[in-house]
């Protein structure tokens, strides 16, 4: 899909329909999502600049991510997506500022690039030119970011009072879930934050700053929340780390707890046991060997001796 926004106007608009479009002159913000070949080919040809392809988004050489090329900076990014998903995901977006204008390529729907243009089609004066929407749709992704790990330290917090103050026995199976997974939206959060700190300290170098004291303001502005929100995540990396070190913890002495009663049981049965294998069948004397109900009652107690431990374990949670 391909669409424009141009400059004071309420909304986006589509483009590159025809064999002959052309881009508007005013044209502040050309968004392309998971676009065809032909609408590739229409931006290209309209901005004179080759936009890189999906295979190149994804590279993780900082020379294919972040580079300036016939006037244009390139910048691309790892943005977090589906943050409240069972499945998180972290996707590359690349951000084009050629001139006046800025070009973004995804194949994904993050939630800050829906937020930001649902405020700049109510908003035109949020995007006056290519820099100023650059800005603006950083800032929506950063605060996006933030938001995601401030559910997540929440998150963990709650986990960390059922470790602590769980009554004995309970199972740990969903808290182990629960911190695998704020562990894994953590991770993919770092991540973006160090490709947003490495593209934010590149897009100081593009033309369009230079000389504009606001937009470089704004630019270190967003590069100062970026390193914050990124000791925040290493500290909640750090958190979960000794939470899951707890849990296993408090496993392994339950584990322990369990041994020690089996071990109880065998010191207390084993020599009886070993008396009644020695001396039990070597009586002449034995009243039960003409009880006719001997046999079922021998049938009944080795069931009995089977189901009673069964069943106390399970009211244990041990099974």
């Amino acid at each position: 899909m391909l669409r424009i926004l141009r400059q004071g106007a309420p909304g986006f608009e589509p483009g590159g329909h025809t064999p002959d479009w052309r881009l508007p002159a005013d044209a502040v913000w050309i968004e392309l999502v998971d676009p065809t070949r032909a609408e590739e080919v229409a931006v290209e040809q309209s901005i004179g600049l080759l936009l890189p392809t999906r295979e190149e988004m994804a590279e993780i050489e900082a020379s294919s991510r972040l580079y300036q090329e016939d006037g244009g900076t390139f910048m691309t990014a790892t943005i977090l997506v589906n943050a409240e998903g069972e499945l998180p995901t972290a996707a590359p977006v690349t951000f084009v500022l050629t001139g006046d204008k800025l070009v973004t390529i995804r194949y994904v729907e993050p939630r800050a690039f829906s937020v930001f243009t649902a405020q700049a089609e109510r908003q035109p004066s949020l995007c006056p030119g290519g820099p100023q929407t650059f800005l603006g749709l950083l800032d929506a992704v950063i605060d996006r970011t933030a938001d995601i790990l401030e559910r997540t330290a929440s998150e963990v917090e709650a986990q960390s009072r059922m470790i602590f103050s769980r009554p004995r026995g309970a199972a740990f199976e969903k808290i182990l879930s629960r911190l695998g997974r704020a562990q894994n939206v953590n991770a993919k959060a770092r991540d973006s934050l160090v490709s947003l700190a490495r593209l934010l300290s590149f897009a100081s170098l593009a033309d369009q700053f230079e000389g504009d004291k606001e937009l470089r303001d704004h630019l270190k502005s967003l590069q100062r929340d970026v390193t914050s929100i990124t000791d925040h995540s290493s500290y909640l990396s750090g958190n979960i780390t000794f939470l899951l070190d707890a849990a296993l913890g408090f496993i392994n002495i339950e584990q322990n707890q369990i041994f020690k009663i089996f071990s109880v049981f065998s010191a207390v049965f084993l020599p009886p046991t070993l008396i009644a294998g020695i001396y039990g069948m070597n009586f002449e004397h034995m009243p039960e060997l003409k009880w006719m109900e001997g046999y079922p009652w021998a049938l009944g107690l080795m069931l009995a001796a089977a189901v009673i431990p069964l069943l106390w374990f399970r009211r244990k949670g041990w099974l």
